[in-house]
């Protein structure tokens, strides 16, 4: 009996930290990310790369996937991407019809019958590389698990290395494929209760 109550248990968690199924039904997240370029920081040397910020970023959305990255170039200073959604793609009711995974620093979503129109999909989910700034930053964002709201700001950046080498953030929500990923330096991230 008790070998049962551990296996449904167990059970439970999984399907709840797993789906994000435990918020009901509706939007969870009506606003959408700000961002503005008014009083930039300079460029600054962060993890021997060189940083410029191209605008400010503050974003509340639901985590729809998360992907923690060990090996590559980019994981040197982005450790994590979060697939995030707000407005329609926070909504449970729509998020159980869609299929989404990441690889590759890509995020990517799968169904036979779209519950939203194609382009309220794309405009209100993002893939999202985050570099963790100082702090306790780091370790608050890779606590974050499918499901869950997060809220965080930083800056949308460039990152250049000495070598030529450089990755550069989306400045708009509304681009998708090649490009359309933000890279994001992160000073503060929070989860809502």
């Amino acid at each position: 009996m008790l070998w049962m109550a551990l296996v449904l248990g167990l059970g439970l968690v999984l399907f709840f930290d797993g789906n994000g199924a435990a918020l009901p039904p509706g939007v969870i997240v009506a606003e959408s990310p700000v961002q503005h370029k008014e009083d930039l920081p300079q460029p600054f040397v962060f993890r021997g790369y060189t940083l410029t910020p191209l605008a400010h970023f503050e974003i509340r959305a639901r985590v729809l996937s998360r992907k923690r990255y060990r090996t590559g170039r980019e994981s040197e200073l982005s450790p994590l991407d979060l697939a995030l959604g707000w407005g329609p793609m926070s909504d449970s009711a729509v998020l159980e019809k869609i299929e989404i995974s990441q690889s590759g620093r890509w995020y990517r979503w799968k169904t036979d019958h779209l519950p939203i129109p194609r382009r309220a999909l794309e405009i209100h989910s993002a893939n999202m590389h985050l570099i963790p700034g100082e702090g306790g930053v780091e370790r608050a964002m890779l606590a974050a698990r499918k499901g869950d709201i997060v809220r965080f700001s930083g800056y949308l950046v460039r990152a250049d290395a000495s070598d030529g080498w450089r990755w550069i953030s989306s400045l708009i929500r509304e681009d998708v494929g090649d490009g359309a990923c933000e890279v994001i330096f992160v000073n503060d991230f929070f989860q809502d209760p």
